[in-house]
């Protein structure tokens, strides 16, 4: 006889990306200098990090919600970036958090690092600082974020990404029909 599922029983994953390669992000703009300082996440940057002590956030303000080190969070990377999948926290923090990314209302995740090696370049003509993170060191948060410096970040429930990845391939099967009727 199968389990019945309870409230109890129930896990609420959340699955996203923290991180993306090759996208440039920027930092801010300096009133002083004039520069924009961009910075770019290398492929193969997270090869040797050490995620043993990374906690899920909201914010990277200390709600934690989840833990590698419980087996609550699961950190790997593909080839957009820094994937995440994680177990929510059956807590007021948790289950708000969990009920506004189901919303809509949170769709953006980030994370805080230490950097092995960096390389930068200058384009003084443009007046842009472009910081080129070639190797994490350590990653010890990833956080649900209000507004991310990543754009190409994302974060869902996993009935929300499935459905959305169905809806995403139904819309291209869609698309490859008209073509070929042209």
């Amino acid at each position: 006889m199968p389990l019945e599922q309870t409230e109890e029983t129930q896990t609420r994953t959340i699955e996203g990306y923290a991180a993306v390669f090759d996208e440039e992000a920027i930092m801010y703009v300096s009133d002083y200098t004039g520069y924009t300082y961009k910075e770019v996440i290398s492929r193969g940057a997270f090869d040797n990090t050490d995620f043993t002590h990374c906690v899920l956030n909201y914010n990277h303000g200390g709600m934690m919600m989840a833990r590698t080190q419980s087996g609550t969070l699961r950190l790997t990377t593909d080839s957009r970036g820094l994937k995440v999948e994680a177990d929510m926290a059956n807590t007021s923090n948790g289950n708000d958090v969990y009920e506004l990314i189901k919303r809509g209302d949170l769709s953006k995740m980030s994370f805080a690092f230490t950097v092995a090696k960096e390389s930068e370049t200058i384009d003084r003509e443009n007046k842009t600082y472009t910081r080129y993170i070639e190797q994490v060191d350590s990653v010890y948060d990833v956080s649900i974020v209000d507004n991310p410096a990543y754009d190409g970040t994302m974060v869902a429930s996993r009935n929300q990404q499935s459905n959305d990845w169905a809806h995403e391939t139904e819309q291209r099967k869609r698309l490859l029909l008209k073509l070929r009727t042209m």
